[in-house]
């Protein structure tokens, strides 16, 4: 019987291993190992390098060694993969191994082993009611280590946990594997468990799924086939790589072509449950909190969608909050019942209340202009304060 990937296969992948739990013992979120340089970590968004310089022939070694069978030879003919690693005792990795200038390369994302609960993670508590959707499309939009896919876990968890509902994954690769609780629970990565988003897709419409979760929403078929499952009764909860929660209708029907467009759009505003977009903010106290923009697809925003008029989309979540002031008098964005709020308005909150500082609030703010016009007391949306 041939050995598990998840096993060191030899001396090489022995030290890698130690590799790896040294970062993780560390606190590290990312491991960068590549030949000619030495490996390091990311730790609180910095990078630690240690002495060790990998060469061709270990990298060699070590991709033979962890690399599932399965994907051998894609990686052979396209030179790049992505997939999971299980290295025991110390936890899993969302891997990619590519080449530059010819040598390899591993970026490994550690995935820690429980899902991080939405007190851990500082999340708002509409996320939840979201999460509870019993139709639609719940999108989750950010860039590249953004922990987006984090906050999806802690939804599906929260799923798992509280009701008893039907969950298909279709992921690439999987990242954290849920233990079923109140919920039953399928998990399928591309090219081990199906061999297309678009076949899986299809088929879990067949398998009687309360809730399908897409890893990341990759063009127009997958929209496509997601908007008609939404129609259909069904919770399709995905990722996109989107700068702010009002642009991403924008830029999913910019995967569709100009005489589809009309059609789309339309369709989207009857199944669109919610985009919320997120971005890790560094905190006062030297840690990591996301800053959250949420749109909820009410009847404006719906008005909106239906009209193609986009650019009222970020007007509609700023004019859901109203400017108060709290009994220790600091003035806070508070919702009016929507659950909406826009990445200034998080931001600003945070800062009021000591979370972050001002110079990482301004950096981190959609618009920093508008976020000091907030700190002088100039407040323009309707029911706020002037001054």
């Amino acid at each position: 019987m041939s050995q598990p990937v998840t096993e060191p296969a030899n001396e090489d992948v022995v030290y890698f291993n130690q590799i790896l739990k040294a970062g993780v013992d560390a606190g590290c979120s990312d491991v960068h190992i590549k030949v000619g340089t030495p490996a390091s970590y990311r730790i609180s968004r910095a990078f630690h390098s240690i002495d060790f310089v990998p060469t061709q022939v270990w990298m060699q070694s070590v991709i033979d060694g962890i690399c599932p069978k399965h994907m051998k030879a894609g990686l052979e003919a396209d030179r790049e993969t992505d997939f999971s690693y299980s290295a025991p005792g110390i936890g899993r990795f969302r891997t990619n191994v590519f080449q530059a200038l010819g040598r390899w390369c591993i970026v490994m994302r550690y995935i820690k082993a429980t899902v991080p609960t939405f007190e851990k993670l500082g999340l708002p508590e509409i996320l939840k009611t979201v999460a509870e959707s019993p139709r639609g499309i719940v999108l989750m939009a950010g860039t590249t280590g953004s922990g987006k896919s984090t906050t999806l876990a802690a939804m599906l968890e929260h799923l798992n946990n509280n009701f008893r509902k039907h969950i298909v994954t279709l992921e690439d690769p999987i990242e954290f594997v849920f233990e079923e609780n109140q919920c039953l629970i399928e998990q399928r990565e591309l090219n081990l468990d199906t061999m297309s988003f678009h076949r899986a897709m299809k088929s879990a419409l067949r398998e009687d799924p309360d809730v399908i979760m897409v890893g990341e929403m990759r063009d127009a078929i997958s929209f496509q086939t997601s908007i008609s499952a939404a129609d259909t009764g069904h919770t399709v909860i995905s990722t996109m790589h989107t700068t702010s929660a009002n642009s991403s209708v924008g830029r999913i029907l910019e995967y569709f072509k100009q005489d589809e467009r009309d059609t789309i759009r339309r369709q989207l505003a009857g199944t669109l449950r919610s985009v919320c977009c997120q971005r890790m903010v560094p905190t006062a106290e030297g840690g990591m909190r996301p800053a959250l923009e949420i749109m909820i697809n009410t009847i404006s925003i719906k008005k909106a969608i239906e009209e193609n008029q986009l650019n009222k989309l970020l007007p509609i979540i700023e004019g859901s909050r109203k400017i108060v002031e709290n009994e220790d008098g600091i003035t806070l964005w508070e919702d009016q019942g929507e659950g909406m709020m826009s990445f200034n308005q998080c931001i600003y909150n945070m800062l009021q209340q000591g979370i972050v500082t001002e110079e990482r609030a301004m950096e981190k703010a959609s618009n920093p202009q508008q976020l000091k016009m907030w700190l002088e007391g100039i407040f323009t949306s309707s029911g706020g304060i002037t001054g």
